[in-house]
């Protein structure tokens, strides 16, 4: 039995005629999509999206002067993406842009259905993330699946590359592919400092600390010259 679920708009970028009418078919034979636009090119897209919400964007790479990922690259707020190409070399990039999915061409409807089934359990796990009123958890990425995160569990995160690692009060490491910065802007600016170019700390679990390490559960954690007054000034609040 399905589970009750609002439609997503969703919208197709495609430069080929043919290839929308064969996405615009299935979205009609989906109970929980709603066709909101066509496009076919990147800058078509842009502008229109300033225009028309989109909860998920049927997305061809290939298209002239820009690609599908140079579209993405200038979206500030992007909707759920489930790219739609002939080629398989773009699946590895494709998944660098938190895609749902990677369609091949020619689609096939069970395929298809799958990925919507994504998109829309990604969609209901986002809504519960931005119902949160008082920021008790957020959701990550890891293992293509996502992971709800109590931030009071949360007690530091660490760089690793392309990758960030969460330190939990209980359990192992959960590795995240995110910058720092990204990762940063989730996280409620009271509660979360970063305090070197490799570590935000939660500001509550911090026990001692001086001019060079903090100390979070027996852990040195090394502290930045130039974080310091932030780290006391942030302490003291």
């Amino acid at each position: 039995m399905q589970v009750e679920q609002s439609q997503l708009k969703c919208a197709v970028v495609d430069d080929s005629r043919l290839q929308r009418l064969a996405i615009v078919k299935l979205i009609d034979e989906h109970p929980s999509l709603e066709l909101v636009a066509e496009w076919n090119n990147a800058i078509e897209t842009k502008n229109g999206l300033l225009d028309t919400p989109v909860d998920l964007l049927f997305l061809d790479i290939e298209m002239p002067i820009l690609t599908g990922f140079d579209l993405l690259d200038d979206l500030e707020n992007k909707p759920h993406i489930i790219f739609v190409t002939g080629k398989t070399k773009y699946a590895f990039k494709a998944f660098d842009y938190d895609a749902v999915d990677y369609l091949r061409k020619p689609l096939k409807k069970d395929r298809f259905n799958a990925a919507v089934e994504k998109a829309l359990s990604m969609s209901r796990l986002g809504s519960e993330s931005t119902n949160v009123e008082d920021d008790d958890y957020i959701f990550v990425k890891s293992n293509l699946k996502k992971r709800k995160i109590f931030l009071n569990q949360l007690k530091y995160v660490e760089a690793l590359g392309d990758y960030v690692k969460l330190i939990m009060e209980e359990g192992d490491p959960i590795v995240v592919l995110a910058t720092m910065k990204s990762f940063e802007a989730q996280l409620p600016s009271d509660r979360f400092l970063r305090i070197h170019k490799s570590y935000i700390v939660n500001l509550d679990k911090v026990e001692r600390y001086n001019s060079r390490n903090i100390e979070i559960a027996d852990e040195k954690i090394p502290l930045s010259r130039h974080k310091k007054h932030s780290l006391i000034e942030a302490l003291n609040n």
